[in-house]
């Protein structure tokens, strides 16, 4: 793998680490606000439902954890048991759809 290469991915890392941490921290108030104040599962789908705003930020929620968990499981791969080449970049690539894929599902499944 090239350094332009490797610096892209390392960025790419760390911004998305960013994002993840925004995002979880507002899931996680988010969470805390419905439990306390009782809001059932069908409240909580009612609020949501075709709220743009909210499908956003699970949407960006997703990409942001596509990014990040293909290129940290990549790095573990390569340093725990020497994985190196095109094998490890198209199983963590399919990882990376495949977190995409079933995320946007699930955002697509709860916003409409």
């Amino acid at each position: 793998m090239n350094v332009r290469t490797q610096v892209l991915l390392w960025a790419a890392q760390r911004v998305s680490a960013a994002v993840l941490a925004v995002c979880v921290l507002v899931h996680l108030v988010t969470i805390i606000y419905a439990v306390r104040n009782g809001l059932s599962a069908a409240e909580i789908l009612g609020r949501t439902r075709g709220n743009a705003a909210w499908a956003a930020f699970y949407v960006l929620f997703v990409a942001a954890v596509a990014v990040h968990a293909p290129i940290g499981l990549r790095s573990a791969l390569a340093e725990s048991f020497n994985w190196r080449g095109r094998g490890l970049d198209i199983a963590v690539l399919a990882l990376a759809v495949a977190l995409a894929v079933l995320g946007l599902r699930a955002v697509y499944a709860v916003f409409t």
